[in-house]
């Protein structure tokens, strides 16, 4: 009777002896190498035992000598190898017989045999069972190549010994053998310590069908039915059925039979397999017999309720299968079942085992859910042992009923800090053919899109990363927070419904009709800015959708007589890819959805969009009917030059749509009061007019983008407007001077038809006049707006608050400014260029800047100035000031100086010609020796059908083509941390903050609660460990502390955009088989790289000469790190080959 048994095996193999044992009575020993200490079954055993040697784990799990050296001292009086390692080694039990210990399995006779699988096959074929033509074993590559000659392909090299998929090739083509015969044999010496291999004829289209098998030592064999193991990939087992579905009953009953038969012949003891493979036809042949228990095992205890590993203590002590109560006629299968096998390998990158520290587990359970594993939250991955983290068994009355269980059980997994193969394993489960049972060896190979089919969005691990890395780095980290939700109105949102306003006016009218209706209106429309110009002229841009989204409601319901909300375009588009990691598409949407009231406007930069750039009128068109269709009704229309024909595309884009309102733009500059104006006079004013009337604008606006209209100019232009044209005018201004609410006043006393206007909060200097303001100067007269005053008022604590959020980002004035009407620098414009130069020292010299801003635009000959035009003299201004020279030095000889290119670029006339005509002789003098403007670029194929074609993919496209850069940097972003969109501001600039519990929002009813709980000290590289809570539990996720210098050197990694570079796979010992010189071919290998018992090729994939190697030539590397360097023949890195 077995007293104490001694497991030589780790992990869940290991768990599942001493749960049997225990049942049993039976005492138990772990064993464990050093760096496997911290593994659960040496915590699950009663005694424990560390052996071998530091730096060799796998090693130690190999050494006979150590391992029965353990048990002799600790008392063992039997050794259970499980599978894998030893299990099929003959030393072992031979060891244990020598010194009298009982082996639990096998005879050394009975695993010399099963071991050698062609002397397996030699002894089925005199068993009288069905075989595969086969090779004689050989290690010498051209022994196998000879015996090849005599056999058909496709063809199988598989190692002598071992198992589990290891050691074994598929070969197709005859010219791929030889290496397909190293590779075997190098992966069977590593992993069973013998490097001899043989050929075996392949099945066409086979199944994979296993017997089990029970015997004791009396001579009595009994089977306890069959798997189905068809599911597999490089050979190796992925999901197991017991029974096997679709199986003819009588070829199940001869298949079990020749499996018994060959187990009586053998003399077989314990439990083993029997394995065959089937084809289409029902003829099938043996293939090998496996003489231990198996990883899936546990469908057939499912179905059989036998204990195999139970039956197996038993036996070791003497009892027959009649003392277990076990005979053939006793045993009848019931219900279905099958086993997923959980592990940390990427399916999407040829399933290579990944490594790492589990920093989420959570399993599934209920009915019908069986679960075997030796991992846990927290536990570390390495690389040298097997990646299987938990094997799932689902049981149920039939096959789909276990597949149904087995679907929710996956589901219910989370783990986190390594790759898993979850998603492919719900994508098998998913797939008709497998719910059908109709499976074969190839199932996976001829499904490639299993592998990409799931992917597990993982938002929270996402979120919490990037939140840790704000909390880390963010400057803003310890600054104040304001909660500005605090301060909204009191207002059940859910019990009232925002009422009809200008956005079903439009719907009913249509964009004349809409036209007419503002023209005719007594009342004054008025735009609220606050959700745009307002926070881009104040805060650089930098207000989040979050911010914007929360007020949207009580806006559309305590002010909804509002002409439009101006929410989009302009500087907010690109900055909110850049810099907020927000799709613009995202936005827009979602204040259509807050605000289904009121217009929503946005500001297009004539034919470039949001651009800064002319592009192919087909992106014009795309753009504006996208922004139609998902939430723009008024498109403010403006050319950076006055051009209408620059407009014109963008024009008859909005009309196109026949929803949305032509809202068409000059820009005003100069002084239209002022006698001596001499370019910006009444009549280019009126002329510039009558080519927008004749474009086809619906709405004239005049776009004063630096707030020069003066109220006597206002007068003049607006009444001379409404004299001649039949359309409403719409005044648009800033209040750099503080005066243009008396603008304003002029202007709709002249007729003009709406104004817009900013939350106070958010308004005066840069920005606009403040909405309370307007609504009050029109109030109790004809031109009332008709909105309400206090309702306007109560909305002020909010945003007061909300700009206080963001006050880092705070460029406006401090108090208006008369300097403006000196250097007519744009509101938004003259906010950023402070930042600018403060950003290249020059911030105390900033009254030097706005003279140079005069000089050049003098230089430049007075030009219209907003985006991009304001650019080219901002830029120009920011030179002259750095340089220190003036504008009239720069005209007199400009290239002796460096020259910006958005000044290069117009002058070249990349953004049309100047009202007032090209600066002779500056242009030619600066554009001397210069080449033409590029060529606008011509749309691909594919964008042009893209393009043409509403919805997401259109969108990502626009994004794409009109901010390629910031574009990239996006979506970078959205793959590493998932949609930031939803964070507060409070959380995206400034991370965690001990002691709050942060709550986000990542999908309709799903919900994140986040707390930090501490943050370490540095280590060595600059890493720090946060520790946070998320939804309850511990998550530690380490960061780079960018403030900190790294002291130990990193390893070098590959650029994934780079051709020439060659990088790791995953983790692991990568041996280089290259030098730099070497010439090599495409597909030809390069190095190997060895984890977890597997080896994999590394090859080249494009010829060339290995210009660098970038490791020793055998190294530790983990995954992505760069290897070598391939650059074309005649070509080197150093000169910049792959650029």
């Amino acid at each position: 009777m077995v007293s104490k048994v001694l497991v030589a095996n780790r992990g869940e193999i290991a768990i599942r002896a001493f749960r049997a044992a225990y049942e049993l009575g039976i005492g138990t020993v772990a064993i464990y190498p050093y760096e496997d200490r911290n593994s659960l079954h040496r915590l699950k055993a009663d005694e424990s035992y560390q052996i071998g040697d530091v730096g060799h784990p796998v090693r130690a799990y190999l050494s006979v000598d150590e391992i029965v050296a353990a048990a002799v001292a600790c008392g063992a009086d039997a050794i259970y190898p499980g599978y894998g390692f030893l299990s099929e080694n003959p030393e072992l039990p031979a060891a244990c017989a020598a010194a009298g210990i009982t082996f639990v399995g096998p005879d050394a006779g009975i695993l010399e045999l099963t071991g050698n699988k062609a002397r397996a096959i030699a002894a089925a074929r005199d068993a009288g069972l069905p075989v595969l033509m086969s090779s004689t074993p050989s290690s010498v590559t051209e022994d196998l190549l000879a015996a090849a000659q005599t056999m058909e392909f496709p063809l199988f090299v598989k190692a002598v010994a071992g198992g589990g998929g290891r050691g074994m090739r598929r070969v197709s083509d005859p010219d791929a053998l030889p290496e397909a015969i190293e590779a075997a044999s190098r992966e069977a010496e590593s992993a069973f310590g013998d490097p001899t291999v043989f050929l075996e004829q392949a099945v066409i289209n086979p199944r994979h069908i296993e017997v089990q098998i029970l015997a004791d030592t009396h001579g009595d064999v009994i089977h306890l039915y069959e798997r189905d193991c068809s599911v597999q990939r490089r050979h190796q087992k992925v999901i197991e059925l017991a029974p096997a579905p679709n199986l003819d009953p009588a070829l199940r009953e001869r298949i079990c039979a020749d499996a018994v038969a060959f187990a009586r012949y053998i003399g077989y003891a314990f439990a083993g397999t029997v394995e065959f493979l089937l084809d289409e036809r029902g003829n099938y042949v043996f293939i090998e017999m496996n003489p231990r228990i198996q990883v899936e095992h546990t469908v057939t205890e499912e179905i059989t309720d036998v204990d195999l590993v139970s039956a197996q203590l038993r036996i070791a002590s003497g009892e027959t299968l009649a003392d277990l109560g076990l005979s053939q006629d006793a045993i009848r299968p019931h219900g279905a079942a099958l086993q997923c096998r959980i592990t940390t390998e990427d399916p999407a990158n040829g399933f290579r085992p990944d490594t790492g520290r589990i920093t989420t587990y959570r399993s599934p359970g209920g009915a019908g859910i069986r679960l075997d594993g030796g991992t846990h939250h927290g536990a570390e991955v390495t690389a040298h042992f097997d990646s299987m983290l938990v094997k799932l068994t689902c049981r149920g009355r039939d096959f789909a009923t276990a597949v149904n269980r087995a679907k929710r059980a996956v589901a219910e997994f989370r783990i986190r800090g390594v790759s898993t193969n979850i998603p492919f394993l719900q994508a098998v489960l998913d797939d008709p053919d497998f719910q059908a049972g109709r499976i074969t060896t190839s199932f996976i190979d001829e499904r490639p899109h299993l592998l990409t089919a799931r992917m597990s969005a993982d938002r929270g691990t996402k979120m919490l990363k990037f939140l840790a890395e704000v909390t880390v780095n963010s400057p803003y980290r310890d600054r104040p927070r304001y909660y500005p939700q605090d301060k909204l109105p009191a207002i059940d949102l859910a019990a009232t419904s925002p009422p009809p306003g200008s956005k079903q006016r439009l719907d009913e009218l249509g964009p004349e009709g809409f036209a007419r209706w503002l023209k005719d209106s007594p009342a004054v429309g008025v735009t609220d800015t606050t959700f745009r110009d307002a926070h881009q002229s104040l805060l650089a841009t930098r207000v989040r959708s979050s911010g914007l989204l929360a007020v949207a409601p009580y806006i559309a319901r305590m002010i909804p007589q509002l002409l439009s909300i101006e929410c989009w375009g302009g500087a907010t588009y690109d900055v909110a890819l850049r810099f907020l990691k927000e799709d613009p598409w995202e936005r827009l949407s979602s204040l259509r959805e807050a605000l289904p009231n009121i217009c929503l406007q946005m500001l297009l930069r004539g034919r470039n969009t949001v651009g800064y750039t002319p592009y192919p009128e087909l992106v014009t068109h795309a753009f504006v009917e996208e922004a139609a269709r998902t939430g723009v009704d008024i498109f403010r229309i403006f050319d950076a030059l006055n051009n209408v024909e620059s407009m014109r595309p963008a024009i008859d884009a909005v009309r196109e749509t026949g929803t949305a309102v032509a809202e068409v733009a000059m820009s005003y500059t100069g002084d239209l009061s002022n006698p001596g104006e001499t370019l910006y006079t009444l009549d280019y004013w009126l002329r510039l007019a009558e080519q927008i009337v004749e474009a086809g604008a619906h709405v004239l606006a005049i776009k004063d983008m630096a707030g020069l209209l003066r109220p006597p100019a206002a007068a003049a232009l607006v009444s001379a407007l409404r004299s001649r044209f039949d359309l409403p005018i719409h005044v648009h201004t800033h209040d750099t001077a503080g005066g243009q609410l008396a603008t304003y006043t002029a202007a709709w006393h002249a007729g003009a038809s709406a104004v817009d206007g900013a939350a106070a909060p958010l308004s005066g200097t840069t920005s606009q006049p403040p909405l309370p303001a307007i609504v009050a100067a029109a109030a109790h007269t004809p031109f009332d707006t008709g909105l309400d005053l206090n309702a306007v008022c109560d909305l002020e604590p909010y945003w007061e608050l909300l700009r206080k959020v963001y006050a880092p980002f705070e460029a406006g004035l401090p108090a208006p400014t008369g300097r403006v009407y000196h250097h007519e620098i744009p509101g938004g414009q003259l906010s950023n260029l402070r930042t600018q130069a403060i950003a290249l020292g020059l911030g105390d010299r900033f009254e030097d800047i706005e003279d140079a801003y005069a000089g050049a635009d003098h230089i430049l000959g007075r030009l219209v100035k907003v985006t991009p035009s304001s650019k080219v003299v901002g830029d120009l201004a920011l030179a002259l000031v750095g340089a220190g020279i003036t504008a009239a030095e720069f005209a007199e000889d400009p290239a002796r100086h460096d020259i910006p290119d958005s000044v290069i670029g117009f002058l070249r006339g990349e953004l049309g010609d100047p009202p007032g005509g090209w600066p002779e002789p500056l242009r030619t003098k600066a554009l001397e020796g210069r080449g033409p403007a590029k060529p606008e670029q011509p749309l691909s194929a594919e964008d042009e059908k893209v393009l043409s074609e509403p919805g997401s993919a259109r969108r990502a496209a626009l994004n794409r083509l009109l901010f390629p850069g910031p574009t990239r940097e996006f979506e970078a972003h959205r793959e590493e941390y998932g949609d930031t969109s939803g964070l507060s501001a409070n959380q995206f600039f400034c991370g965690l903050r001990q002691g709050d519990e942060h709550r986000i929002q990542i999908d309709r009813g799903v919900q994140l609660i986040v707390g930090l709980e501490a943050i370490s000290d540095p280590d060595e590289r600059g890493l720090r460990t946060v520790m946070c809570i998320i939804n309850g539990q511990l998550r530690p996720v380490v960061v780079r502390d960018r403030n900190i210098a790294d002291i130990v050197p990193t390893a070098e990694k590959a650029d994934r955009t780079n051709p020439d570079h060659i990088a790791a796979p995953f983790a692991g010992v990568v041996t280089i088989g290259v030098a730099v010189g070497d010439e090599v071919a495409a597909g030809q290998t390069i190095a190997t790289i060895e984890a977890m018992k597997m080896e994999a090729a590394i090859t080249a994939h494009k010829a060339g000469v290995i210009n660098r190697v970038a490791v020793a030539t055998t190294a530790q590397v983990e995954g992505g790190d760069l290897l070598a360097v391939i650059c074309s023949v005649g070509r080197s890195e150093a000169a910049g080959g792959s650029d």
